[in-house]
C-alpha cells in the first residue's frame, strides 16, 4: 500500500456514476506491488444538501467540479487505516471538512490527517454511519436509506473483485481479494476481524432489510443481485 499522499495526486480514475438519486460513485487505481487494484470513492447527499464523501480519491478537475456541483462538501469519512491515502489533500483542497474514521483507526490515521470526530450524526434520519461490530472498532460502513431503497455503502469488510486478470488478478486471488463472489477476504479477516459472531450478527440484521437494494464495496463491483442473500452467505462463512 502506498504511503498516504501529503498533495493532490490524480491517478487513473472513472467517472462520477450515479447509483441513486442522492448516491455518486466512482472508481480508481490504486498501484500495488503485484499491479493496479480498483478502489471505490461513494458521494452521499444528506437532505440539506451537504455531501458525505467516504473512502477519498483525488479526481480531475471535471469530476471534481462536477461533486462541488452535486452539494455542499461537509464530511470525509475515512473507513478504516487503509483508506487514508488521499485523506490529507482532500482536507488541504476543502478546510471546512469534517474528518470523521472509527475509533480503532484513530492513531493510525491521525498519521494522515486530523481526526475531527469517530462518531457522525449527520442531521439526517436518512443516513447513518457505523463502526462495524466485531471488527475492533476499525471500519465504518454507510447506510444510506431513501424513497428507492436502501444502499448500504461498506469497506474492506466485504470484496467483490470477479474481474481481475492477468498476474495481478491471479496475485489478487492468491492473496484472498479476488474471487468468484462476494467474501470477506482471509486477510482483512485476519487483521481485522476481532469477534466473528458480532460480525456475522450485524451481517445478518442488514440482511433483514427488505428494502436494500444494493451494496456498494471497497474493492469490486457493486452487489445489486439478491444483496440479501449475499450477506447471509458471509455471516454463514463466519461460522
Amino acid at each position: 500500500m502506498p504511503k498516504p499522499f501529503k498533495e493532490w495526486k490524480v491517478l487513473p480514475h472513472g467517472r462520477l456514476t450515479p447509483v441513486d438519486d442522492n448516491i455518486l460513485t466512482v472508481t480508481g487505481d490504486i498501484p500495488m506491488p503485484v499491479g493496479n487494484m480498483k478502489r471505490r470513492m461513494t458521494v452521499v447527499r444528506l437532505r440539506d444538501q451537504r455531501l458525505v464523501i467516504f473512502s477519498a480519491i483525488a479526481l480531475d478537475d471535471e469530476q471534481m467540479r462536477a461533486i462541488e456541483a452535486f452539494g455542499q462538501l461537509a464530511f470525509l469519512i475515512v473507513p478504516n487505516d487503509h483508506h487514508r491515502l488521499d485523506a490529507k489533500p482532500w482536507k488541504n483542497r476543502y478546510p471546512a471538512l469534517q474528518v470523521i474514521a472509527p475509533p480503532g483507526a484513530l492513531n493510525s490515521v491521525e498519521n494522515a490527517v486530523h481526526i475531527d470526530a469517530t462518531r457522525g450524526d449527520f442531521g439526517d434520519p436518512d443516513v447513518k454511519l457505523i463502526t462495524v461490530p466485531g471488527t475492533r472498532d476499525r471500519e465504518a460502513a454507510l447506510q444510506v436509506d431513501g424513497p428507492n431503497g436502501t444502499t448500504l455503502v461498506l469497506n474492506d469488510i466485504v470484496g467483490n473483485i470477479r474481474d481481475a486478470a492477468g498476474f495481478a488478478g491471479w496475485a489478487l486471488r492468491m492473496m484472498g481479494f479476488a474471487g468468484d463472489e462476494p467474501h470477506i477476504p482471509w486477510p482483512v479477516k485476519l487483521a481485522m476481524v476481532g469477534d466473528k459472531a458480532a460480525l456475522a450478527a450485524q451481517l445478518s440484521r442488514w440482511a433483514e432489510q427488505p428494502a436494500l437494494k444494493r451494496i456498494l464495496v471497497s474493492h469490486g463491483s457493486v452487489i445489486a443481485d439478491d444483496p440479501q442473500g449475499a450477506l447471509r452467505k458471509l455471516a454463514t462463512s463466519l461460522g
